[in-house]
């Protein structure tokens, strides 16, 4: 049998992939959606904000959905083998989805990560049975992925390139469409903005992309940390354009302009400050009663400018936005004020703003 490419498939390694496809449906099967947050806020009526918590997945984060749909992606593209490695370049947490699936399906799994990545994330990486390959900086990622997928004859996966094509976007149970489901019943149904941040560009794709499928007027706002090149991109449309060092805000924005980054589903993008999303990291944390990590302080900020922009406007409304994974990965980062200081910065400003505005 001859595949689309031309390769012989032996008929063992396709009833592998059936078997490896049928054991991540079972596992999606077995899960629940993620709830979604209404947060009380002061000064702000009529205006309702929710967060989708995505670190109620298996693996405790927002990448747990792309991870499956790169595994059956890849799967039923023929690019996974028995035994054979899969290489990621991540920032930590796909990676750990990603291991999840792995040894779910019994391949070998190795993830290629900054040296600077919480320890959290490598210790659960491990648990899941995968490695850790750790370089100095995280432009080095892609490269080292590729070399190591060459050498081990295995396959790299490549979230950032397929992200935003192994999900699909028009429903299916995917996260725009669980949004939405989930927001039927509130006061302001349709949302009137959807505030995220953009790792690989992935998630914006897909919803962004579903938005305009289903005709509906939500906008789309993405938020972007220091050290990042979306909104110069989306600004100015220049590919090329490069950072000299990635973010401090770990798991999103990029030093590069990854192929998953689709501005034309945007409908506006604001520049956060590092200072800000930890301020609103550790503010919230108050609020809900527990900890979440970096980027869903990024997100929030993102959506708590789009509120006051709403109310100067005299607009009413629901803005969704995004818990992305829990803080307790970042206990000796983020969580830790020696860190924060040597590593971000003075955050006490805009955490008297927080108190002063919304608590």
């Amino acid at each position: 049998m001859q595949s689309r490419l031309g390769a012989t498939m032996k008929p063992a390694t396709n009833l592998w992939v059936q078997q490896a496809i049928s054991k991540i449906n079972a596992d999606y099967q077995r899960s629940a959606d993620t709830h979604l947050i209404k947060l009380s806020l002061r000064h702000l009526a009529g205006i309702d904000l929710y967060l989708k918590d995505e670190s109620t997945h298996p693996t405790g984060s927002l990448k747990h959905r792309l991870a499956r749909s790169l595994f059956l992606y890849a799967l039923c593209n023929g690019w996974i083998k028995p035994d054979k490695p899969i290489i990621e370049a991540s920032s930590g947490s796909t990676a750990v989805s990603e291991a999840y699936f792995a040894r779910l399906i019994g391949v070998p799994f190795i993830a290629v990560m900054p040296a600077s990545t919480a320890a959290k994330k490598i210790e659960l990486i491990k648990f899941y049975g995968g490695q850790a390959h750790l370089v100095d900086s995280t432009d080095q990622i892609y490269a080292t992925s590729q070399q190591l997928a060459q050498e081990l004859d295995g396959h790299y996966m490549d979230q950032f390139t397929y992200a935003e094509r192994a999900t699909d976007w028009r429903g299916n149970n995917n996260i725009a469409d669980a949004i939405f489901n989930q927001m039927q019943r509130e006061p302001h149904p349709i949302p009137k903005h959807i505030v995220m941040s953009a790792g690989t560009g992935g998630t914006s794709a897909t919803i962004g992309r579903y938005i305009r499928y289903q005709q509906l007027p939500t906008e789309l706002t993405v938020v972007d940390p220091e050290h990042s090149v979306f909104m110069d991109f989306y600004q100015h449309g220049d590919a090329s354009i490069t950072a000299q060092k990635g973010s401090r805000i770990e798991g999103i924005g990029r030093p590069r302009v990854e192929p998953s980054f689709i501005p034309g589903v945007i409908d506006h993008m604001l520049k956060v400050q590092d200072t800000a999303s930890v301020a609103t990291m550790l503010w919230l944390q108050q609020q809900l009663n527990r900890r979440v990590g970096p980027s869903t302080g990024t997100n929030v900020y993102g959506a708590l400018q789009t509120a006051l922009a709403m109310q100067a406007q005299g607009t009413t409304g629901s803005i969704v936005t995004l818990l992305c994974d829990s803080g307790e990965r970042y206990l000796d980062s983020y969580y830790d004020a020696a860190w924060v200081s040597q590593h971000i910065g003075d955050v006490s400003s805009h955490q008297t703003w927080l108190e002063e505005k919304f608590s």
